[in-house]
């Protein structure tokens, strides 16, 4: 854990408020891609399956946010994911991608809509082809918070995801969770994976938004 400093009220007077241009290695995931050659290994009750998905997810940035003098850039995000067997949702899921530039920090939130949540970290180089962040449960700087349900009859222990970007702009990713399932002596090693390609521009934040069309002349000063 990072300790806080001495002045935890005074936030950053310099703030730029281009958001896509203060992403650090988040700025490739900008914008809304799309995937129909997932794989995805599952615990079932007659032992793994393995499903093929088609996914589609949005990342658009939001403007920069400060705890104090902790300043983050980022992108909010919604992953959507179906099969080709069925059309109702295979998995929903939102958060937010964070950086914080002073440190190199990143962060992924994610809550999914059957009462889990999560907060994974990681660090990376602003010009860094590969992204790795993990929580674990337990955790309260990168945990991991589940229904009484979930965490009795499917326990997740720890959560990684590794993002990829790739020279075509096409990035990639693997997660890997591990559960502990009901009736089951050993971990069950869950595991997503995809490679994305863009469909889809990145916009600007909300803020830099109003600048850009208050200098056009499109909008009133407040």
């Amino acid at each position: 854990m990072t300790p806080a400093p001495r002045d935890v009220f005074t936030e950053p007077a310099d703030v730029d408020p281009d958001t896509l241009a203060n992403l650090g290695p988040l700025r490739r995931l900008a914008g809304r891609w799309r995937a129909r050659k997932g794989a995805d290994v599952a615990p079932k009750a007659a032992g793994p399956e393995r499903r093929a998905f088609i996914e589609t997810i949005d990342f658009q940035a939001i403007d920069p946010q400060a705890n104090g003098p902790q300043l983050f850039y980022g992108l909010r995000y919604h992953v959507h994911i179906t099969t080709e067997e069925e059309d109702i949702t295979f998995h929903d899921q939102v958060g937010y991608w964070l950086w914080e530039p002073a440190t190199g920090l990143v962060l992924q939130t994610l809550a999914i809509p059957r009462g889990q949540v999560a907060l994974a970290s990681g660090s990376a180089a602003a010009d860094a082809d590969e992204i790795v962040v993990a929580s674990v449960r337990g955790a309260t700087e990168n945990g991991i918070c589940s229904t009484m349900f979930l965490d009795q009859a499917f326990r997740t222990d720890s959560y990684r995801i590794t993002i990829r970007f790739h020279a075509d702009g096409s990035w990639s990713y693997i997660t890997d969770t591990e559960l502990m399932v009901e009736g089951q002596q050993l971990p069950f090693q869950h595991q997503d994976r995809n490679t994305l390609h863009r469909i889809g521009p990145a916009r600007p934040n909300p803020w830099l938004d109003i600048l850009q069309k208050r200098s056009d002349g499109n909008q009133p000063a407040a």
